[in-house]
């Protein structure tokens, strides 16, 4: 790479960071997730606006071309967000609720997924199926898309709103971190089942054990090995360089998936929730560290890179746009107003649980790039996940900052187990 080439890239990350960080603090300042403010910095910098300048579309195209440095920054970008998700579900899950939340996960999350499963052989069009993609593949992703929820954005938002620390707060994030955790293991299956011109059927058997053996061992196994070598007495490297030891362990990861041909954002999700392993406080200044730095610079510029790869000219369906989020919005409120009555909530409590759980957030969004790099979706549909994983966090932030205002309790005193189902046996997180 000549000197000019790197100047190019270098003044492309710098306007893509800028202004991803100048314009989430506006989106900030406005109520509204940050996330918004750094896919539109993308969305500046793409083919809608900035980008059809010709002196612009010039200089940014020169930079792209680099692909290399700008994908590594997007992927580095995107794993240290999945690692820090990763090591923010151990501190999330508590002993308290588990009714609410049994019934929260195996209603509001089971059955829109199971919606999407059953309808979506009948959703599948040309239109939105990628190089790679397959019905198999396709229908994973269509369920993942209707059921998921953000943690990290929810968190954002209760942050923002000075709520976290609340009871509805530890619900939802509870509900949040045990669905995600669900719903990546289908996303690394369809990733694993994709490519139907590539993976003959032995392989992609196997590809596909392997890839739910590493996440099952990466959830039961292989976190308490992590643990008795984070405290044991050769590990120098954890003991003096705490951050670096993090950083280690996240490579060693992703190094193993690699090898082992899985998809290296699972890998990062698990390190995250392996070397924090329920003893954050012997690694709380180190993850701290390592997001401050992600926060600053490597997740917006994911984020503005992935409002860059959106084709807002020629790749966005408004039927296809307005039929999907309408439709998993239904169901994924309907859903969660279900369980939310099962569970004993009532009245203001069903609406509240139902807009803050259908905010797809940074999941997601994850989702669409996973999938479309993976090439099982089109880019049109790429752009429709995008944008209901924008305007899902948007109504949610919106919704309780006016529930807030207004003096509305978030959650109301939970019925009587026998008044909200009867006889019915209520399930349990164990």
């Amino acid at each position: 790479m000549t000197n000019s080439e790197l100047t190019h890239v270098l003044f492309l990350l710098l306007l893509l960071v800028g202004l991803a960080q100048f314009l989430g603090w506006l989106c900030v300042k406005m109520r509204q997730p940050k996330v918004v403010g750094e896919i539109l910095a993308g969305v500046v910098l793409g083919n809608a606006l900035i980008g059809r300048m010709p002196f612009a579309a010039r200089f940014i195209e020169s930079a792209r071309h680099q692909g290399n440095v700008l994908d590594f920054v997007y992927w580095l970008g995107l794993l240290l967000l999945m690692f820090l998700a990763g090591a923010e579900t151990q501190q999330l899950f508590t002993r308290g609720e588990r009714r609410q939340v049994g019934w929260l996960i195996l209603v509001g999350t089971g059955l829109p997924f199971v919606l999407g499963l059953l309808f979506a052989p009948w959703l599948i069009r040309p239109s939105i199926e990628g190089p790679n993609g397959n019905r198999i593949s396709l229908t994973i992703i269509l369920a993942v898309g209707v059921a998921v929820t953000s943690v990290p954005v929810v968190s954002k938002i209760f942050a923002d709103l000075n709520i976290l620390h609340t009871r509805f707060a530890r619900l939802v994030l509870s509900v949040a971190v045990l669905e995600d955790i669900v719903l990546w293991l289908a996303l690394a299956i369809a990733t694993a089942t994709a490519g139907k011109a590539v993976l003959d059927p032995r392989a992609m058997s196997y590809h596909l054990l392997a890839t739910v053996a590493f996440f099952l061992l990466g959830l039961t196994i292989v976190p308490r090995w992590i643990k008795r070598i984070n405290k044991a007495r050769f590990n120098v490297l954890s003991r003096h360089s705490p951050t670096g030891y993090a950083m280690a362990v996240l490579l060693a990861y992703c190094v193993v998936a690699g090898a082992l041909d899985i998809s290296l954002v699972f890998a990062a999700f698990l390190a995250g929730f392996a070397v924090v392993h329920k003893k954050r406080r012997l690694f709380a200044e180190a993850i701290d560290a390592i997001g401050k730095v992600s926060f600053a610079f490597f997740i917006p510029v994911y984020f503005a890179v992935v409002g860059l790869k959106l084709d807002m000219i020629r790749g966005v369906s408004l039927w296809m746009m307005l039929i999907f989020i309408a439709g998993t919005c239904v169901v994924k409120v309907f859903s969660v107003s279900l369980a939310s009555h099962f569970a004993g909530f009532r009245g203001l409590d069903l609406i509240n649980l139902a807009i803050t759980t259908n905010a797809r957030g940074g999941p997601g969004i994850v989702l669409a790039s996973v999938a479309y790099d993976a090439g099982i979706i089109s880019s049109s549909f790429y752009t429709t996940l995008v944008v209901a994983a924008v305007l899902t966090s948007q109504i949610a932030g919106a919704w309780l900052d006016y529930v807030l205002r207004k003096g509305w309790p978030l959650l109301g005193p939970i019925a009587s187990a026998e008044s909200a189902v009867g006889t019915a046996q209520l399930p349990s997180m164990s």
